[in-house]
């Protein structure tokens, strides 16, 4: 069963029988233009806007800028995170030391930021399910980014599977993120608003 929306496509549960490799491997090929992650196993079919991919764009060129280009940023590469969250976050930065594992992916404890970008389909996922999943893998520092109240939520001390500090800027403000392990400043002024 499949219902459309403008913004996502849904799809029913699919068995927990099911591996997230073998949920991957039936959802492909993805359309283009469309990311898909697996979130408490339920599969979200997003398209990409221009606004999320402005935001994304200036993410990652703030990482390069503080840590340089061979910085491991990446943006919308599979991770799994616990059982049935198959993510492809919207920019992620790993450590110095990642690898990755045997089959090819790269491990939740080398993540040392990840940034959500908000659709209207996913919001409920980026500020529920995800944002709990990324406290249990103990990222320390999750920010969500909303273009839709122009507004940034910063997440970090990731402890018992919650954050235990939040601090929200409005766009136009910066988010300092000097007194977490990223060290730096992100300027929001350039941010559009959907």
């Amino acid at each position: 069963m499949t219902v459309v929306d403008t913004d996502r496509i849904d799809m029913a549960d699919i068995s927990d029988e099911l591996t997230l490799d073998e949920m991957f491997e039936w959802l492909e090929p993805t359309p283009e233009g469309f990311k898909v992650e697996i979130v408490e196993g339920t599969v979200h079919m997003s398209p990409q806007r221009d606004t999320h991919w402005e935001i994304i764009r200036r993410i990652v060129r703030a990482l390069e800028d503080r840590f340089g280009m061979d910085v491991r940023a990446l943006s919308d590469v599979r991770m799994d995170f616990g059982e049935g969250n198959g993510f492809a976050p919207d920019v992620m930065k790993l450590s110095d030391k990642a690898a990755k594992n045997s089959h090819g992916r790269w491990l939740p404890e080398h993540v040392e930021f990840v940034a959500e970008v908000i659709s209207k389909g996913t919001a409920a996922a980026d500020y529920g399910p995800k944002k709990a999943a990324y406290a249990a893998a103990g990222v320390p520092v999750f920010l969500i980014v909303d273009p839709y109240v122009g507004r940034c939520l910063l997440h970090s001390e990731p402890k018992d599977g919650d954050y235990h500090k939040k601090l929200v800027v409005d766009f136009g403000l910066d988010v300092d993120l000097t007194g977490t392990s990223m060290d730096l400043v992100l300027k929001t002024d350039a941010f559009p608003r959907d």
